[in-house]
C-alpha cells in the first residue's frame, strides 16, 4: 500500500487507487474493516483546493468524503464509518489543555474560511457559520495547505473545527481538543456517476458497505 502516489506496489497489477484527504488513518480503517489486503489499494492524496480534480480525471478510482455530495457527476454510498469532530488549537492557546470543549466556546476566537475550490455546501458542515445557539463563527484564516494551517494556530489564537482523523498528521505544538456538542462526520466512499468499476473496485465498494461502522449517536 502506498500514501504518497499511486503507484501500484510489488505483486500488484490493479490496486484500488483510492483518494483521501490529511491522513491516510480512515482509509486505512475502512480497508481493515472490510477485510482485504492493504496492498491491494494505492492511497492517493488529493488538495482540498481541488477536491474532485483526481476523481474526474480519472486518477482515482474512488475518494473518501465526508457529509455526503451535491455534484452531479459523483455517485455517494452509504457512511462506511464516522469521525469525530475536534478543535485545533495551538499547544499555548487557553482550550488547549481542555479535555472538551462546546462548539459555542470556539466561536470566542476566529476561524477558518472556506478554501479557494471546496464545495460551500460541506464546508458549511465542517465550520458552521453559527453555532446551535446562533452565534457567528468568524471565519477568517485563509486554510490552504496544513502547514499553513499549523503556522496560524501557532502564531494567533485562531482555532479549526476538524476531525478526529486529524490528529495523526499533527505536529506537537498543536492539540486537538474533542468538540463536545458537534455530532460526528459520516464517511462515506464516493465515484464518479456511471463510471466502468473494475471487478476489484467493485469489491472493495460492497465490502465497505457491508462492514460500515454505526452511527456512534443512535448508541446513546
Amino acid at each position: 500500500m502506498t500514501a504518497t502516489d499511486s503507484t501500484a506496489p510489488a505483486g500488484s497489477s490493479t490496486p484500488v487507487r483510492l483518494g483521501f484527504h490529511e491522513t491516510p488513518h480512515l482509509v486505512s480503517g475502512i480497508i481493515a474493516r472490510a477485510g482485504l489486503d492493504p496492498w491491494d489499494f494505492a492511497l492517493v492524496p488529493y488538495d482540498v483546493r481541488e477536491p474532485f480534480r483526481l476523481l474526474r480525471s480519472g486518477d482515482v478510482d474512488a475518494m473518501v468524503v465526508k457529509y455526503g455530495l451535491r455534484e452531479p457527476d459523483i455517485t455517494v454510498g452509504p457512511p462506511v464509518g464516522w469521525d469525530e469532530r475536534v478543535l485545533l488549537v495551538g499547544a499555548g492557546h487557553p482550550l488547549a489543555s481542555r479535555a472538551g470543549v462546546s462548539v459555542e466556546e470556539a466561536a470566542l476566537y476566529d476561524a477558518f474560511a472556506r478554501p479557494k475550490g471546496f464545495p460551500g455546501y460541506v464546508w458549511d458542515r465542517v465550520v458552521p457559520p453559527r453555532t446551535p445557539a446562533g452565534t457567528p463563527i468568524r471565519r477568517v484564516h485563509a486554510l490552504t495547505t496544513v502547514e499553513a494551517l499549523v503556522a496560524t494556530l501557532t502564531s494567533t489564537q485562531a482555532v479549526h473545527l476538524s476531525f478526529r482523523s486529524v490528529e495523526a498528521a499533527l505536529p506537537p505544538q498543536v492539540k486537538a481538543v474533542a468538540v463536545e456538542d458537534l455530532p460526528s462526520a459520516p464517511v462515506s466512499l464516493a465515484w464518479l456517476s456511471g463510471s466502468h468499476q473494475p471487478g476489484p473496485v467493485r469489491d472493495f465498494l460492497r465490502a465497505a458497505a457491508a462492514a460500515a461502522v454505526p452511527d456512534p449517536a443512535a448508541a446513546r
